[in-house]
């Protein structure tokens, strides 16, 4: 299990929103921090991983929840 620094929730955001929001999240948090998002709908889901993975994060895990949404994990890396 990874320690979780942070959560945020675009489950009510829409596309570019949803990467927009989680990339200034990261922005605010210190390298190494772990960063749980909620996300929903196929267009986040598609596109804040892949946009997080351009920048150069990692995508810890993906998992879909009993509501519809999906929990995201990414661990913020340093340039």
């Amino acid at each position: 299990m990874h320690d979780v620094t942070a959560t945020l929730d675009i489950t009510r955001e829409v596309c570019p929103m949803t990467y927009v929001r989680t990339k200034l999240k990261l922005e605010s948090l210190a390298v190494g921090a772990v960063l749980e998002v909620l996300l929903k709908g196929e267009e986040p889901l598609k596109n804040v991983p892949r946009s997080a993975r351009e920048e150069g994060h990692e995508v810890l895990e993906l998992q879909a929840r009993p509501d519809g949404s999906h929990r995201l994990l990414l661990r913020k890396q340093g340039r």
